[in-house]
């Protein structure tokens, strides 16, 4: 080359290593195409299909046919939030022309339309992938059932990335794209977030829709986002967000893309390692506490004030979630003809029939009156700081071959910390806190009064400022 040579342009990082509003940014400026976006991400998700494990269906054919309509409206000057990027949804919420699995076995009816937080996806432009592994019904920690197997964990293939969102866990924190979305039960996104080193946030119920369910899980499920960085998350969240007429639940509309990089000010936040009441011994491993504490340390230098207070849930949150979680796994069941299950479901399908009556009816009852005791506890802090899991992620085949009661005493003691918050239905961020000695990711959650999100991700933003998680990737296995 000559020095009058024109320097030749830096190559573009794969499209899994951008963020989402770095690659809109990139079709919009005509630097790539969605095309080619496209068919490179859905070339990533066949290359580790087979050990990642990440996805249910795959929509390549019509995925790559809406990238070329993607960029016809680009070169046509249509400008909107994401237009053109590739996104990943949990195969529990529709999308129209592909059946909804839900984790189970059996052959389902194609869906005739988009759930609503796809059709606000689509109307931002985004091209939707595919449709990604969850456990059977969204119950446990870990993405495996023999239907489909394992997914993996993209920092040790050993490993569970989490449940119930642990395939759009898997497939971000692997690099296949920059974010998905996933929905969070008893901390079904916050959980697969901790253990892969992801941000995940739990909003405000009903932030999200979960149309064309009124509800979701009787109030306890809720859709959100996951994503290395807090921008690419909030971007998702305030993407996804909105009303359909039919929902049950719709907070005041608020932005939270707008908190990344506010300054929150000093804040009064609470570290609690204590665990919610559960009818059996949860220990917190030392070193999720070494992660736990090493957050606690950033925000103090961050000037914020940190003080241990445990909070003390009480039985009534237990009693409010069981039936609301049981009778929920039940009607979704219901609305799934053909559906086949493992022998574990079946003992939960029992007890939701046995809780859907009036024990269902006074858990819900029960919900206004722990606003108001937790609420109390929010008089003197602004936030709460607590673990996300109990534990480093289990290996992924902890959860084969051992009966109903196993099951729960395994799940019970890696998880018991994040489904609270479901009850009470106000929001939650997972922030990576570490790895282990073995390199394996651990979380901590912020976890906030109703509508706080943007506090919580102002929040999550500074430590990212300070911690830089997002530059920590797994060496590629698969």
């Amino acid at each position: 080359m000559t020095v009058s040579d024109p320097t030749p342009p830096a190559p573009r990082p794969p499209a899994g290593e951008l963020g989402l509003g770095e690659l809109a940014a990139a079709i919009a400026r005509g630097e790539t195409s969605s095309t080619a976006v496209v068919g490179e991400t859905l070339d990533r998700i066949d290359a580790t299909q087979p050990s990642l494990n990440a996805f249910r269906i795959v929509r390549r054919e019509r995925a790559l046919a809406e990238a070329a309509e993607a960029d016809r409206r680009v070169a046509a000057g249509e400008r909107l939030p994401l237009l053109g990027v590739p996104i990943a949804v949990k195969d529990d919420t529709d999308i129209s022309g592909e059946p909804t699995a839900f984790g189970c076995g059996g052959e389902f009816t194609a869906k005739t339309a988009d759930g609503e937080p796809v059709r606000r996806l689509r109307a931002a432009g985004a091209v939707i992938v595919g449709k990604t592994n969850t456990c059977e019904l969204g119950q446990y920690p870990f993405t495996s059932a023999e239907w489909f197997g394992h997914t993996r964990n993209p920092w040790n293939g050993e490993h569970t990335p989490g449940g119930s969102s642990g395939g759009s866990a898997a497939a971000v924190a692997a690099g296949l794209l920059c974010a998905a979305l996933g929905s969070d039960g008893a901390g079904s996104v916050r959980i697969p977030a901790a253990w892969t080193n992801l941000v995940g946030i739990k909003p405000q119920r009903g932030r999200i829709s979960t149309w064309p369910e009124a509800e979701s899980f009787h109030g306890l499920t809720v859709n959100g986002p996951l994503a290395r960085t807090v921008a690419d998350a909030a971007l998702l969240l305030d993407t996804a967000a909105g009303p359909h007429e039919g929902d049950l639940h719709t907070p005041t509309t608020l932005s939270v893309s707008d908190a990344v990089g506010r300054d929150p000010g000093r804040l009064r936040i609470a570290l609690s390692v204590r665990a919610p009441f559960t009818t059996q011994r949860t220990p917190l491993d030392p070193e999720v506490e070494a992660g736990v504490h090493r957050i606690a340390a950033t925000l103090r230098a961050l000037g914020h004030e940190v003080t241990v207070a445990d909070l003390h849930y009480g039985i009534m949150m237990g009693a409010s979630f069981m039936p609301r979680s049981m009778a929920g796994i039940r009607a979704r069941y219901r609305d799934m003809p053909g559906a086949r299950v493992e022998q574990r479901t079946v003992g939960h399908l029992r007890s939701g029939l046995a809780l859907s009556g009036p024990a269902l009816f006074a858990a819900r009852k029960l919900e206004p009156l722990l606003h108001k005791r937790i609420g109390r506890f929010f008089d003197n802090y602004d936030l709460v700081l607590a673990p996300t899991t109990a534990t480093p992620p289990p290996r992924a085949d902890a959860i084969d071959n051992i009966g109903f009661f196993a099951t729960e005493h395994l799940v019970t003691a890696a998880c018991p910390f994040a489904w609270p918050w479901n009850v009470l239905g106000w929001p939650s961020v997972n922030v990576p806190a570490g790895f282990t000695d073995d390199g394996l990711p651990v979380g901590a959650q912020l976890m906030g009064t109703a509508s706080t999100e943007p506090t919580l991700v102002s929040v999550a933003a500074q430590l990212e400022s300070e911690l830089h998680w997002e530059r920590q990737r797994p060496e590629p296995w698969w």
